[in-house]
């Protein structure tokens, strides 16, 4: 079988994914035709339809299209009076380059008693992702998401420390920051490219029982802090 009509695995459609976005990033695709890839490769079944999306792409190659020799069949010449041995070919994998390493966002240092190695981390590959209720929340989060939908409620949550430090690396994801009516949330050091940040709650100074201060990049996604719904009703009617 043809190495273009083999079945395609969630992490090769992810790696395209990236790829794409690296393309975007180099100016060679516009986010019409990034969306319109995007689609074509999260729906491809096979390498070759994966390829497509890939093929104008200078520098950019997830998998080339390799034929195996022919071998010698039944009209053929014998070998040493017995039919020609059986190919030993064995078809190695194609080759895919390795997505780079995670590398946290750049922010202000986790204080207190817990530090990096304790933070609570919350990843998602083209999922949805929900952290509501009574949770433990550390004093640093991470949040380390591409083409994902996250809410993060800080309502019910359980605070280890009056500030919380979010680190954010995103692609194409729309993320939420859903804290209590008394909370305070500083987004200054978050990054949009290609995407947007947006705080609809106080920024400070520091009052209630809860402060996030948010840092990071959001690339081509979304993340918004905000009150739970109705709340502002329920400022209207005064309860």
């Amino acid at each position: 079988m043809e190495a273009r009509n083999l079945r395609v695995s969630d992490a090769e459609r992810e790696h395209v994914g990236e790829l794409l976005q690296k393309a975007v990033g180099q100016g060679m695709l516009s986010l019409g035709e990034f969306t319109e890839r995007m689609d074509t490769a999260l729906a491809a079944k096979t390498r070759g339809e994966l390829n497509s999306v890939l093929a104008d792409l200078p520098g950019i190659t997830l998998i080339s299209d390799y034929d195996p020799p022919a071998y010698p069949n039944a009209g053929q010449p014998m070998y040493q009076g017995q039919p020609y041995p059986a190919p030993t070919y064995q078809p190695q994998p194609p080759p895919v380059h390795p997505s780079p390493p995670y590398r946290a966002p750049v922010g202000p240092p986790v204080v207190g008693n817990y530090g990096t190695a304790n933070a609570a981390v919350i990843r998602g590959r083209m999922a949805t992702v929900t952290r509501n209720g009574a949770w433990i929340v550390p004093p640093a989060v991470v949040v380390d998401t591409r083409m994902s939908s996250v809410t993060i409620d800080f309502t019910r949550a359980v605070m280890q420390t009056q500030v919380v430090n979010i680190s954010i690396d995103d692609y194409a994801s729309s993320i939420s920051l859903i804290v209590p009516e008394e909370a305070t949330v500083d987004m200054n050091g978050v990054e949009a490219v290609g995407g947007s940040a947006s705080n609809k709650v106080r920024s400070g100074p520091q009052m209630g029982p809860l402060h996030l201060v948010v840092h990071g990049k959001v690339r081509f996604g979304s993340v918004t802090a905000k009150h739970p719904f109705g709340t502002t009703i329920r400022k209207m009617f005064g309860s």
